[in-house]
C-alpha cells in the first residue's frame, strides 16, 4: 500500500474507535479462516464483524476438512460458494492468502503468513503510535529480538518507513535477517544502541514454534541480553511507548514491570486493533 492508503485506513478507523454497533455490512458474511492458533487477531476480527452488523464464521484447522485432505483452494471456493463476502485467512505457509485471492472473487484480508507478513497488526501498531505521538514523521521505533521469524517485524518496517519513521533493529545476529539493511533500517547488535533515544520500543514473540530457539544458547542468556528491562528502557526518550505484538513470553523479551508500566500501549494496541479490523472489512466490503 501507498502512504496515502493508509492513512485512509487509519483515519476510518478513528471514525469506528468506540463504537459498539453500525449497520454497514448487515447481511453480509464473513468467514474466520485461522489455521494457526490465534487469540487477539481472531477475536478483534470477530469483533470487528459483529460491530459492523456482519454474520462471522470461525472456521479452525481442527475443524476442517483440511484434516481429510481438502486443499486450501478448495476450502477457499466452497465457503465462497456458501456466499462468503469476505475471507479471512491466517496460515502457516508464507503467500497462502495470495494464492487465495487469486483464486476467488470474495474479500481477502491476510491475517499472518508463516513467516512473510500480518498486515492489520503493522496497521494497528502505526494507528496506536499516531494516536500516542500524532505523528509518525521522523519518530526512531526500535523492534528488538527475532527479527528474522517475525511477520510482524516485516509489515512494521514496511508501514512505518512509508509514514516516516526511522526503524532500528537489534537482536541476536541469527535472528537478524541477512542484508535487511536494505530495506533502508539501521541494524544493531547491542540493544542498548539501538533503545537509546528511541521514541517507540517493540520487543518481538520468540517464534519458537518455528524453531527460534536453536538459534541462541538459552532463554536465560537471551533475556539477559535482549530482554527490555527497566533499565533498558530508562535509554529510550522519556516519553516513550513500549509496544508488542503479543503473546508475551514475559521477563523473556520484556519484564513485566514494564510490560505492565506506565509507558506501556499493549492494551491500546488490542483496543486499536478491533478499530482498524473493522476498517478493513468496511473498506474492503462496503
Amino acid at each position: 500500500m501507498e502512504r496515502e492508503e493508509i492513512e485512509i485506513i487509519l483515519q476510518t478507523a478513528a471514525s469506528f474507535k468506540n463504537k459498539t454497533e453500525v449497520p454497514p455490512l448487515q447481511g453480509m458474511t464473513v468467514i474466520n479462516l485461522f489455521l494457526e492458533p490465534s487469540t487477539r487477531t481472531r477475536a478483534s476480527f470477530e469483533l470487528a464483524a459483529k460491530r459492523l452488523s456482519a454474520n462471522i464464521v470461525n472456521i479452525a484447522r481442527s475443524e476442517s476438512s483440511l484434516l481429510k485432505g481438502e486443499t486450501l483452494l478448495d476450502t477457499a471456493r466452497n465457503v465462497e460458494a456458501m456466499g462468503a463476502d469476505a475471507i479471512i485467512i491466517r496460515h502457516p505457509a508464507s503467500g497462502a492468502p495470495y494464492l487465495v485471492a487469486r483464486a476467488v472473487q470474495s474479500a481477502v484480508i491476510n491475517a499472518g503468513d508463516g513467516m512473510h507478513e500480518h498486515p492489520s497488526q503493522g496497521l494497528l501498531d502505526i494507528f496506536t503510535i499516531k494516536e500516542k505521538k500524532g505523528t509518525l514523521e521522523g519518530l526512531k521505533v526500535a523492534i528488538v529480538g527475532d527479527v528474522l521469524h517475525s511477520r510482524v517485524a516485516r509489515s512494521n518496517i514496511h508501514g512505518l518507513l512509508k509514514m516516516g519513521a526511522q526503524v532500528y533493529l537489534t537482536g541476536p545476529p541469527t535472528l537478524i535477517p541477512a542484508e535487511i539493511e536494505r530495506w533502508g533500517v539501521s541494524v544493531h547488535y547491542r540493544v542498548e544502541d539501538a533503545i537509546s533515544g528511541a521514541d517507540v520500543v517493540m520487543p518481538l514473540r520468540l517464534q519458537t514454534e518455528r524453531r527460534a530457539g536453536c538459534f541462541f544458547p538459552t532463554l536465560r542468556e537471551y533475556a539477559t541480553l535482549y530482554g527490555v528491562n527497566a533499565k533498558r528502557l530508562r535509554l529510550a526518550d522519556p516519553e516513550a511507548l513500549l509496544m508488542h505484538p503479543g503473546p508475551i513470553n514475559r521477563d523473556i523479551e520484556v519484564t513485566s514491570d514494564v510490560a505492565d508500566g506506565l509507558s506501556s500501549a499493549i492494551l491500546e494496541q488490542a483496543t486499536n486493533g478491533v478499530a482498524v479490523r473493522m476498517a478493513l472489512l468496511y473498506l474492503l466490503m462496503s
